[in-house]
């Protein structure tokens, strides 16, 4: 018995000194990026165990940031059963301005011009804001800082001061509003782990609705200013691993906002939530399949200023600018893209695409859903120009052509994939 005891604490100790740990975490290739911001929200540690699934963990995490155009790691021995490990960093470059023109639906132009800071500090803060004309002026600032109290703890700041021309829609007549939305959010953030993160705060916000043309009704008023105050929780599932312009698997991002109005006339309270439902998928070295579901629903279902819009920009590429609202939405994004050449920082990407939807209308049911003027589906092709070394440098040309009752097609330009 003395003998097995004495065998069994011999080969656990044997085990215990074979284990590998970390002499150092060490990074290389940044240059704005600072080395202490990576290792603050890296897993790897000197001293822990060495662990090839923490650090692939570690390097998902980086590739996801703004501020990093791809990333991989190397393990050298440093004597005494310890190894240094390297991650190693090719950075993208972070201030980026953007500049978007476009037309109204009363073929006015427009454009919206930006500019933003993705690494502010090299800590992977963002800070900037943009100027729109659209008719009327519109400006914004926005600061985000998802690591600035710890891997965990963040929190951005937002204003906003919206001025817009939007389509008001009842009694299936239109008219036109000049909307105002002038709002400053607030909000924490919070990563539980790797694959889950939240959002939680206030916005408050004043809305200002003024007639301008179009059809009246008794029951719509044509001023309407209103305070309200909005709560709002975000709760994001990912498990995204980017390649540069390649990305591969599931996420979800769930928005659920509770409104309530804050002067005399103490409009009823009402709850918007919608979930943004991804998949990606690598198909061969040049090959990725991509689709977005939106399911959304608010309570405010007898308002003429629903909260969905159909638009070019949001979720139909070919629709048209605003041309319609509802009070709920269920939206298909699916395409394929391919890399039709690629040489050192640049990539030339095609796409076919089909987007379509059905939403609920102001004052209807769910019946809504699958009336034919509702729906819309859309095909379409496109072109990306990526820069693969500037984040988020991608323009984008979609072109696209309705199948459905009284469709239209059009042309939609961006900064960005569509999603």
């Amino acid at each position: 018995m003395k003998t097995l005891i004495t065998f069994f604490f011999l080969l656990t100790s044997f085990a215990y000194a074979q284990e590998a740990t970390v002499a150092d975490l060490k990074v290389q290739g940044n240059k704005k990026l600072r080395s202490s911001f990576v290792k603050k929200i890296s897993n790897i540690k000197s001293g822990v165990k060495l662990d090839s699934t923490v650090i692939e963990a570690d390097i998902k995490l980086l590739k996801r940031l703004p501020s990093i155009a791809h990333a991989y790691y190397q393990v050298f021995p440093a004597g005494d059963n310890t190894y240094n490990v390297f991650y190693n960093i090719e950075e993208n470059f972070t201030i980026i301005p953007s500049a978007n023109v476009y037309t109204t639906n009363d073929d006015e132009f427009a454009y919206r011009l930006g500019l933003y800071e993705f690494n502010l500090f090299g800590r992977n803060m963002t800070f900037g804001g943009f100027y729109q004309k659209d008719i009327y002026n519109s400006y914004a600032l926005n600061f985000r800082a998802p690591y600035l109290f710890s891997r965990q703890f963040g929190l951005a700041v937002n204003y906003q001061d919206l001025t817009t021309q939007e389509p008001v829609f009842f009694d299936n007549t239109t008219s036109n509003y000049k909307y105002n939305n002038e709002s400053t959010e607030v909000l924490a953030l919070f990563q539980l782990n790797f694959n889950n993160r939240f959002e939680f705060g206030l916005n408050y916000f004043t809305e200002d609705y003024e007639y301008k043309s179009g059809a009246t009704n008794p029951n719509v008023p044509q001023e309407l200013r209103v305070h309200k105050l909005l709560y709002k929780l975000i709760y994001e599932y990912n498990n995204l691993n980017y390649d540069y312009q390649y990305v591969e698997g599931f996420s979800s991002l769930f928005n659920f906002q509770y409104v309530t109005s804050r002067n005399e006339s103490q409009l009823p309270a009402f709850l918007i939530g919608w979930n943004d439902f991804q998949y990606f998928k690598r198909f061969g070295n040049k090959g990725n399949w991509a689709s977005r579901l939106r399911l959304g629903i608010a309570t405010n279902n007898d308002t003429p200023f629903a909260p969905f819009s159909v638009d070019n920009n949001l979720n139909i590429r070919g629709v048209g600018n605003t041309i319609d609202r509802g009070t709920a939405a269920v939206v298909l994004n699916t395409e394929y893209r391919h890399t039709l050449y690629e040489k050192d920082w640049f990539s030339l990407q095609g796409n076919a695409f089909i987007d379509a939807g059905s939403w609920r209308n102001p004052g209807g049911d769910f019946g809504d859903f699958g009336e034919s003027q509702n729906i819309r589906v859309y095909p379409g092709v496109g072109v990306r120009f990526i820069h693969k070394k500037i984040f988020n440098a991608i323009f984008r040309i979609d072109y696209g052509f309705g199948v459905t009752d009284d469709a239209t097609q059009g042309l939609v330009f961006g900064i960005g994939q569509y999603f």
